[in-house]
């Protein structure tokens, strides 16, 4: 009885041993074979597809109308009975480089809310200039904004010469060879900008003025078509 009944447990242990052993083994090969390597696909474990391979190329952005610049951000304290309350000033320039040119401020809690309204302002307080051939001026002008007073002369293949935020003006209007004098010690970013807006006015173009000379257009003559029955 005890014979036949050892020889049965004997063969059965090498049997599940091997059963286990296999499935291991074909655990682990499967792993190996559909797992991480096969998604994964590319050198380095990145994904050979990519992350949007199935999008297309990007649409060309376009241009705006107006170059814009920021000439100064404040920050304003304004005391109420509750304390004080803290908001952002920003001054702008907007301008086309063509003659275009405006000047405007705008307040918010927000950075960027606050150079949206300046943008606005700009765009709203615009006019245009009257521009020489050569991007100058046809005489001197001079203007004064409280303490702040500035002189702008034409100057004769030398370039554009300025400082503090009328060369920014300057630029984006598209005055090229002009130089602007400050002769006062204020370094007042807007009061100096809008003594430069200021002079720019006495050059601008009248309101109902048009820009560019109208260009009369050829009359055509034209003949009746002859019937003949």
């Amino acid at each position: 009885m005890s014979e036949t009944n050892t020889t049965p447990t004997v063969a059965e242990a090498p049997v599940s041993q091997a059963t286990v052993e296999t499935g291991n083994v074909a655990v682990a090969h499967e792993k190996t074979e559909g797992g991480r390597g096969n998604f994964r696909g590319g050198k380095g474990g990145k994904p050979t597809g990519g992350r949007g391979g199935s999008r297309g190329p990007r649409p060309p952005r376009e241009k705006p109308e107006f170059d814009s610049k920021t000439i100064s951000i404040r920050r304003v304290t304004r005391v109420v009975s509750g304390g004080r309350r803290f908001t952002l000033s920003v001054a702008l320039v907007a301008g086309d480089r063509n003659g275009r040119i405006g000047l405007g401020t705008g307040k918010a809690l927000d950075t960027q809310v606050a150079i949206e309204k300046a943008l606005k302002a700009a765009k709203k307080n615009m006019f245009t200039i009257k521009l020489s051939k050569n991007k100058s001026l046809t005489h001197d002008i001079s203007a004064k904004f409280k303490s702040s007073e500035v002189m702008i002369m034409p100057n004769k293949g030398r370039g554009l010469i300025a400082g503090s935020s009328a060369r920014t003006i300057l630029a984006l209007a598209g005055l090229s060879n002009v130089t602007a004098k400050f002769y006062s010690g204020t370094k007042n970013k807007l009061n100096n900008a809008r003594a430069t807006m200021k002079a720019l006015e006495q050059v601008a173009y009248a309101h109902g003025e048009a820009p560019v000379a109208a260009t009369k257009m050829e009359e055509v003559a034209v003949v009746a078509p002859i019937i003949t029955e």
